[in-house]
């Protein structure tokens, strides 16, 4: 009896043994990405992005192309309209499409290399292996990374992050603020290395104006870039005063005032408080030019954005209904104005 108890223990020994043995350290895993994030050639991801900001969950779908050595194409789709706005970077700079409305939106800048994307693996990468601070547990098939957010534009603490164990692909993100509830999430239906693009894939022009049309909203046939009608403005209709549902603390709203701006009538919101004051200018340009803007890039979420002015400081978005907002102020800071902006989105024009 002795004598089974005893090979039953070493046998039990021996299996631990060998499992550990098979396992792969915090340290081997970190070596692991170093060499990944360094050696990714392309990648195509699918999934779903939801922004927990304003009154209402906003959801969106995502497909994240990547084609070394800087290309870029996200396609973010509002699930509760099915219109979707495309953030392109080619070999002439980045761009941010709304295909349907034939606008376009195009500054230089060194995005997204000065500044995290939760939406893109290189980046999930660089949190991981930046953080000394990180802490790695497992959850079924998943290593679960709780490392520092370091997205440029966000004043949040911290973020989780789940790889695959096997090859690392990326399956859930949470950004976290200071209680730790999620901001944002995204959940990765699909990813795949080494995905084959054609060149045009990232092209400017093809994905403006030929990328799968029949996902798009029915419009009637819109005239070439910079030759809107008044058919068009009749059917794209008035989108009325929309109010961003959220200001900050002590902030009200003091005056609305509708303004001319050349063929355009747009709508100024003044905002003011003990400590910001700020203006949301409002309106939607019939034309359809291209901006080009040395300023810096701003991280909406659901868009980029850019940011002028020193002093003043003025951020300019557009929406997917063709909405451009200019907001300016002179102290707000800069995640102040990432919840305002992200309070606009889903929000019905009044």
């Amino acid at each position: 009896m002795r004598r089974i108890t005893w090979l039953l223990a070493v046998v039990m020994i021996a299996v631990i043994v060998l499992t550990s043995c098979g396992q792969k350290s915090e340290e081997d895993v970190v070596q692991d990405l170093k060499k990944l994030v360094d050696g990714i050639n392309s990648y195509s991801a699918e999934g779903a992005m939801i922004l927990y900001s304003g009154e209402q969950p906003q959801e969106y779908q995502l497909t994240v192309w990547y084609q070394k050595p800087e290309f870029y194409r996200i396609a973010i789709t509002n699930k509760q309209k099915n219109i979707t706005q495309i953030v392109l970077k080619n070999e002439e700079g980045v761009f941010v499409l709304t295909p349907h409305l034939q606008k376009s939106f195009r500054f230089r800048s060194e995005w997204p290399n000065n500044q995290g994307q939760i939406y893109l693996y290189q980046s999930l990468l660089r949190s991981i292996v930046d953080d000394a601070e990180r802490a790695v547990t497992k959850d079924g098939d998943s290593y679960v990374f709780d490392v520092k957010a370091n997205y440029q534009n966000m004043a949040l603490p911290r973020q989780k992050i789940w790889l695959k164990q096997d090859g690392y692909a990326p399956v859930h993100v949470e950004l976290l603020d200071e209680n730790d509830k999620p901001i944002v999430t995204v959940d990765f239906s699909s990813f795949e290395f080494d995905k084959k693009f054609e060149q045009t894939n990232f092209d400017m022009k093809w994905n403006l104006t030929s990328w799968n049309m029949t996902t798009l909203p029915t419009m009637s046939p819109l005239p070439a870039s910079g030759e809107w009608t008044d058919k068009v403005a009749q059917e794209l209709g008035d989108f009325g005063i929309i109010y961003p549902a959220y200001v900050p603390q002590g902030v009200e709203l003091a005056d609305v005032e509708e303004i001319q701006l050349g063929d355009v009538t747009a709508v100024m919101l003044r905002y003011v408080g003990p400590n910001y004051s700020y203006t949301i200018l409002e309106s939607r340009p019939l034309a359809s030019p291209v901006f080009l803007h040395e300023t810096t890039v701003t991280n909406l979420g659901f868009t980029l954005g850019v940011l002028t002015g020193e002093e003043q400081k003025t951020l300019i978005w557009f929406d997917d209904q063709g909405v451009e907002y200019r907001m300016t102020m002179s102290n707000l800071p800069e995640d102040e104005m990432i919840k305002i902006a992200q309070s606009v989105q889903g929000q019905v024009g009044k």
